[in-house]
This record gives C-alpha cells, sequence and structure tokens, in this order.
C-alpha cells in the first residue's frame, strides 16, 4: 500500500492526525493495534472520571457505575464509532501491530510506505515491574479495574502516584477496603512534598491504609487472595507507572535508539527524516492534552502551516483524589535542582476561606523565580480548577507584581492565590 502518510497509533493524538490529514486531502493509512481513540475514552480519562464522580456520591453505586461504564462510556469496549469517524474522513483503518520496517515504511502484514513519512502515536502500556511471583497471578492494571463489573472485597493498590491514588480512593468509597504500596517514601512522590502528605491524610481519615517505603521482593496468590509486603487482599492492582516499547515498534529501523525510554524530538515533533512523534511517545507526559499538543503541531508542521515549536514550562496535571491536587510547571525541588533562584510562598486554604468552608482541606503552593512563578500547585475541592488561572500565569510569565494587583473574586478558592502572593512578600 503506497499512502502520504502512516499514522503508527490511532490514540487521542493519533487519531486526530490522521483525521485531520485526511480531511486536508492526504491519503492517510491509520495504524491501531488496539481500540480507535486509544487509552483515554475506553480505560483512562474518561471512565475512571466517571468512577471517581459517582464514588463522590451519597448514594454511590458500583453497579450503576459499571454499567454507565460499558454502555455509556465505551461501547462495551467497541470502537466502531470512532472507526467509521476516521474513515469517514478518507482515513485507511490498518487493524494489527504496525512495526517500522525501513524509512516511511510500515509493515502490520502488508507493506505500507509513505511518501511524506510517518507519525509514532504509539501511545504507552502500564509499566509491571519484575517482581518474584507477580507474573503468574491474576493481578490487574487500570484496564482490568476499568472493565471490572464486580466490586473486590478487599484491593492492594501497588503504586502510589496519580492513578493509583485515584483509583484507591475510588473503590474506597464504593466500599472495597484498600490498601496503597508505595516504593517512594510519600504519596504523589512527582509532586510537591505537601500534596502527598494531604492525600495521606485524607487516605487516613477514609479509612485506606498507606505503606510508603515499602519493598515488594515477592506476590504470591492462593485460594483467592493476593499477598504482599505483609499485606493481603482478594485482589491486587498494579499502577507503577507507564512505558513505551520502541524496540517492538522498530524505531531502529530509522535511526532511533531502541533502548531509549522515549523518542527525542525537536520543536516540530521532528524525530528525523520523515518522521514525528508525540504523546507518551516522547516522554514530555503520560496526559491526553499533551498528546492533543503534540497532534496540533504535527499536523501544521506536515501541511506547511504557520506553527509555534513545543514548549514545556506550563505543563499542567490534575490528580483527581479529594482533595484534587493540580500542578503545573516546576516543584519546589525541580526549580532548585534546575539552579533557580527560588522563592516560595505556601498558604492553608481554609485559613484563606475565613470559614467560608470550614472542612475545606487544601493549600497553594507558589514557586517563583526572578519575578514570575515557575511553578504552581492547588490542592483542595476544586484544585484542578482552581489551577485554570496559575497555568496561565506559569504559561504567560506574568510577572508575580501584575500577579498581586489582580482583583480576585471573595469568597472563593481562586481567594487563597491571592494570599499566597501576599506571602511572597517583596522577595519575588
Amino acid at each position: 500500500m503506497d499512502v502520504d502518510v502512516i499514522v503508527l497509533g490511532l490514540g487521542p493524538g493519533g487519531e486526530d492526525v490522521a483525521g485531520r490529514l485526511a480531511e486536508a486531502g492526504l491519503r492517510v493509512a491509520g495504524v491501531e493495534a488496539n481500540l480507535v481513540g486509544g487509552e483515554c475514552p475506553y480505560w483512562g480519562c474518561i471512565p475512571s472520571k466517571m468512577m471517581i464522580h459517582e464514588a463522590a456520591k451519597p448514594d454511590a453505586s458500583w453497579e450503576r457505575v459499571a454499567r454507565r461504564i460499558r454502555d455509556e462510556a465505551t461501547d462495551n469496549w467497541d470502537d466502531k464509532v470512532a472507526a467509521d469517524r476516521f474513515t469517514g474522513k478518507g482515513g485507511i483503518l490498518v487493524r494489527g501491530r504496525g512495526r517500522i520496517t525501513g524509512p516511511r515504511t510500515v509493515t502490520v502484514g502488508e507493506v505500507i510506505t509513505a511518501s511524506r513519512g510517518i507519525v509514532i502515536a504509539s501511545g504507552s502500556q502500564p509499566s509491571v515491574p519484575p517482581i518474584d511471583g507477580l507474573a503468574d497471578t491474576p493481578y490487574w492494571t487500570n484496564h482490568e479495574a476499568i472493565e471490572t463489573a464486580t466490586l473486590p472485597s478487599s484491593l492492594i493498590v501497588l503504586g502510589g502516584g496519580a492513578i493509583g491514588a485515584e483509583l484507591a480512593h475510588a473503590f474506597s468509597r464504593f466500599g472495597s477496603t484498600v490498601t496503597v504500596v508505595e516504593a517512594a517514601p510519600r504519596l504523589l512522590a512527582l509532586e510537591e512534598p505537601e500534596a502527598g502528605e494531604l492525600v495521606a491524610s485524607a487516605f487516613g481519615s477514609a479509612g485506606i491504609r498507606v505503606l510508603t517505603g515499602a519493598t515488594v521482593s515477592h506476590v504470591s496468590y492462593a485460594d483467592g487472595q493476593f499477598s504482599l509486603a505483609g499485606v493481603s487482599a482478594s485482589q491486587l492492582l498494579v499502577a507503577t507507572g507507564r512505558r513505551v516499547d520502541l524496540a517492538a515498534l522498530g524505531v531502529g529501523a530509522v535511526g532511533l535508539d531502541e533502548s531509549a525510554r522515549a523518542i527525542p524530538t525537536d520543536g516540530l515533533m521532528r524525530a528525523g527524516d520523515g518522521v514525528w512523534a508525540l504523546g507518551d511517545a516522547v516522554g514530555k507526559g503520560a496526559f491526553t492534552h499533551m498528546s492533543m499538543y503534540h497532534a496540533d503541531i504535527v499536523v501544521k508542521d506536515i501541511l506547511g502551516q504557520e506553527v509555534q515549536p513545543a514548549s514545556y514550562h506550563a505543563v499542567p496535571r490534575v490528580t483527581f483524589t479529594d482533595p484534587e491536587i493540580g500542578a503545573v510547571g516546576l516543584t519546589e525541588a525541580q526549580a532548585r535542582e534546575q539552579g533557580l533562584s527560588v522563592q516560595v510562598a505556601l498558604t492553608d486554604l481554609a485559613k484563606s476561606t475565613r470559614g467560608w468552608i470550614a472542612e475545606a482541606s487544601g493549600f497553594i503552593k507558589l514557586v517563583a523565580s526572578d519575578g514570575v512563578l515557575v511553578g504552581a500547585t492547588s490542592a483542595g475541592p476544586c484544585g484542578g480548577e482552581v489551577l485554570s488561572m496559575l497555568t496561565l500565569a506559569v504559561h504567560e510569565r506574568v510577572p508575580v507584581q501584575r500577579l498581586r494587583e489582580m482583583i480576585y473574586a471573595y469568597p472563593t478558592f481562586h481567594r487563597a492565590v491571592s494570599a499566597a502572593l501576599a506571602e511572597l512578600g517583596g522577595s519575588a
């Protein structure tokens, strides 16, 4: 098959690239081994947030949310709608696991060649640690956790990052007895220490057991029970990160390092002559919004349109626990590691609301350097929403003094940003 562009992987970013290029009149082959649409609509953002939202209701029902995930969110894990959407735009859908076998060449049973090049949009897979005995057990990844129709009576979550923390909180609220086992000294190890402490406190109040600094050397399974690190449960969820298998993609055929953790790209997402890469494959954050951001750059570059190179100084992320942890840009530790002159402000959310919501647990933490914010964390009941103004401030490098001069609606959670800016004082 001869085409203009091959898109290897039709997750959110790949589907967007392939569909837009097809609409522009190019002959596009989209190669997908699983479901068109990728992780987000079937096992990630959409069904997991449905689960989390349902879990927060006073009348939370596992049966109800499991049915909604199956019927409304995923069409029972059937991608016909998404596949038809792509082919309806003129794209050619090729089912199977594609492998790059030469410049502008991908093999999926048949050989496909592209006159313009290949877009690597392969996404990532759950990273399962090589723990003795684990592979011989019926453990879950996020896929099985989202697909299950039966609520486990007890659950061990191996990994206290964003995915592990979110699902641990949700399953606990539905009635599972949950234990989180994390190798790092705290939950959410990639975020500010205060964020991990806040979530650990909330977990403790919710009856979720948290074991940090835990070394797991062996996993056993017998009589319907998993055992590890001195804990037993009826189900085990492995949430220890994600990985990209570049060797399986065959990137060595276009001169890229198959042993690398990610594909290096320039600002236009070019990884080589006739090769673009986006999303998880480039290692800038396993987020759907990152994949879509890259997709827009790739499409415009291939079509010869004006485009701004990729920039990563203001990447936002949200962990949807309760309280939510929203963060953008650098943490305090990251800023110091980069050798920046750092000023930090931390304000308690409950104090800034002055009793408006007495039970509001959370904080605003601002990290500034040379008079502008370089990072911020918004933790609280609306952490992800409050983050929007902080993302804009970091992205546009708004001077701290200008942020102090703004008028903040009161009483709102955003008022805590004003209080944190005041704490920066004249030092920023």
